[in-house]
């Protein structure tokens, strides 16, 4: 949980020289200073200066490039290319939600799990050496089975592309029932997960 989440996010306007000011402080900042707000958790908004367009999303994805452009490689090739694949399927209103849900749960055991990994394993269990490691395999394992249980219950959605339209076409009873399952199959889901975080 964000340390700010009972406060009004700071306000940062982004203008055409790419500047970007922090309302707050009244200072300019960098995306390096945005990146250490995040890490403090500290809530922002980024505002266009010009056109007051919400434009986080995007400064958000300049700070993860600029921190893998450093060599700080969080996210798997692989993981880039699916998620790449995704845009324009028809699942990928899905994505979102899915991404949220087991974010936030690896936010929820991260530090148990940092706790368990130096316990078993000493204090380099996070080295680059940790993922040869028997615990950290299982729990890839687990992870990757969720994600495989969750992709399944989504394939009902749609098999193929998402076809455009120029109106969203009205939800039958039959889609109505689809998304009541879903919603009762992420319950189940999370369940799991509960009992998964207890048995560790």
């Amino acid at each position: 949980m964000d340390k700010t989440s009972d406060k009004e996010p700071t306000i940062i306007k982004k203008y055409a020289n790419r500047r970007l000011y922090n309302t707050g402080t009244s200072t300019y900042v960098t995306l390096e200073d945005l990146a250490d707000m995040v890490k403090a958790g500290e809530d922002f908004v980024v505002y266009d200066a010009k056109s007051s367009e919400d434009i986080t999303r995007s400064v958000l994805t300049q700070i993860i490039f600029e921190q893998e452009s450093k060599g700080q490689n969080l996210l798997p090739i692989t993981f880039l290319r699916q998620l790449i694949r995704f845009y324009g399927d028809s699942i990928q209103n899905l994505i979102p939600t899915y991404l949220d849900f087991s974010i936030e749960s690896l936010v929820r055991e991260q530090e148990k799990f940092r706790s368990q990994m130096t316990n078993a394993f000493g204090p380099g269990a996070f080295g680059p050496g940790a993922f040869g490691t028997a615990g950290l395999s299982d729990q890839v394992r687990r992870n990757t089975e969720m994600f495989e249980q969750a992709m399944r219950m989504f394939l009902p959605f749609g098999g193929g592309r998402a076809q455009p339209s120029a109106q969203p076409a009205p939800e039958s009873p039959a889609e109505k029932n689809d998304l009541d399952q879903l919603k009762k199959q992420l319950d189940e889901m999370q369940k799991r997960l509960d009992k998964i975080s207890d048995k560790s």
